[in-house]
């Protein structure tokens, strides 16, 4: 019985590798050609297998069940990005790129067989809990998931709105695991943010990319624009911890600030993944000074727009090495509820870098760091207020009272007071263009 049933699932393996039905018994020289590529005694090893596992396993398993771990264990043999996509996992990755998903808000990834965490997503349960990009996840309500796959370790941090789960971190070679206790939610992500820094200087976030990232932060720059009473001095783009997103949202975000050139190209063995991206004519900034912030937590759609702004001399590119994911993902559809994300090409900046396990290297080095103003010095100045019997400060007025003076903005990010440095210095040198 075994012996037909690996028959039969041989001729199964013959008809999805794409022989017809029908030439299944002729010796034409195409055929003999075809059937020489096809690894027959590793398909029999399969069928065995498979057999083996329906007549002798402890309990019963389905089919389905069987083809679908094979499949998991295909892809899972090939890089950290590829996967299958049941039912569940297609759908989450449809919302996911429009804005709204379940979970706690990371981006993350397989090193060594542990969840790596790439980045946080701003405003989500897990920033808020304080995860950084390169914590590794070791287990996952006590339960350790080293080998368990990317796919099992985040069904298992999936679950419903509301209710706790608790991550094990290990974070550095020389700090011992930490447990962080994390409240599911609905992630509704914001992905561009913005504000004026001083008079003339705006900032825009980007927490990753969407398929309307790009029309948001145009209508962003078109509102600081509108606060500024014209146009703007300088413009700080930051990127970090944003861990990619779609191709599309990359590209725009490029092409807004640059007039001309290549913006990216993919190179890959099939034909379709052969790409290439140009700007349009049109600078939002019309040549006003850049800087991109990055850091390790940039990836993917990210580096693919500093690179892109590097190599183009049009933004000078602070903070330190970019994550280097630079693999494109494409999604096949096996049927109507399911998909491979399989990867199929590697990104390529305008002047042929690979970002792939290299990442951006920033035009200047920025770690990140604390400024924290001197306290309880030795010999403080004198002032009024030291004085005996001196004047008492003048009642506020009553609009004012309430009113916390703000902090300044090297004790709240110092690489980005240090970038708005940068900036203004390109400002006062006159350089449109990072030079």
């Amino acid at each position: 019985m075994r012996r037909h049933f690996a028959q039969r699932l041989c001729l199964t393996a013959f008809l999805l590798a794409g022989l017809p039905l029908s030439h299944a018994e002729e010796s034409t020289p195409a055929k003999l050609q075809a059937d020489a590529d096809l690894p027959l005694e590793e398909l029999r090893s399969f069928a065995d297998v498979f057999g083996r596992i329906k007549d002798d396993y402890v309990e019963p398993v389905d089919d389905k069940t069987l083809i679908e771990s094979a499949i998991r264990g295909m892809l899972s043999g090939l890089d950290p990005h590829s996967s299958y996509l049941d039912a569940d996992a297609y759908r989450d990755l449809q919302v996911g790129t429009s804005g709204e998903f379940g979970g706690l808000g990371i981006e993350v990834g397989l090193e060594n067989g542990f969840v790596k965490v790439i980045a946080p997503i701003d405003d989500t349960p897990a920033q808020r809990a304080g995860l950084q990009a390169g914590d590794l996840i070791i287990r996952i309500d006590d339960k350790p998931i080293k080998g368990l796959g990317l796919d099992e370790s985040v069904k298992l941090m999936r679950g419903k709105p509301g209710t706790k789960i608790q991550l094990t971190i290990m974070r550095g070679s020389n700090q011992s695991p930490f447990d962080v206790s994390i409240e599911r939610a609905v992630i509704q992500v914001e992905s561009v943010k913005s504000r004026m820094l001083e008079p003339g200087y705006g900032y825009v976030r980007l927490t990753n990319f969407q398929a309307h990232t790009s029309d948001d932060m145009q209508k962003a720059l078109t509102a600081l624009e509108k606060s500024n009473e014209g146009p703007l001095k300088g413009l700080i783009l930051d990127l970090r911890n944003n861990p990619g997103g779609v191709l599309s949202g990359a590209v725009g975000v490029s092409d807004a600030f640059l007039t001309e050139g290549l913006i990216v190209y993919t190179q890959g063995r099939v034909k379709n993944s052969k790409m290439q991206f140009d700007a349009g004519p049109d600078d939002i900034l019309d040549g006003a000074p850049l800087v991109v912030l990055v850091n390790g937590g940039s990836a993917s759609a990210s580096e693919i727009v500093a690179g892109a702004l590097q190599d183009q001399k049009r933004a000078i590119i602070m903070g330190t090495r970019t994550f280097g994911k630079g693999s494109v993902q494409t999604i096949v559809p096996i049927d109507d509820s399911t998909a491979l994300k399989l990867t199929t090409a590697r990104y390529y900046t305008p002047s042929g870098r690979s970002i792939q396990a290299q990442g951006i290297e920033p035009d200047i080095l920025l770690q990140p760091g604390e400024f924290k103003p001197i306290e309880n010095a030795t010999l403080k100045p004198v002032k009024e207020a030291d004085l005996m019997r001196h004047l008492d400060e003048e009642a506020p007025d009553e609009a004012k009272s309430g009113e916390e003076e703000p902090k300044p903005l090297a004790i709240e990010d110092l690489q980005l007071s240090e970038a708005l440095n940068v900036l203004k210095g390109l400002t006062i040198l006159g350089h449109s263009k990072a030079d």
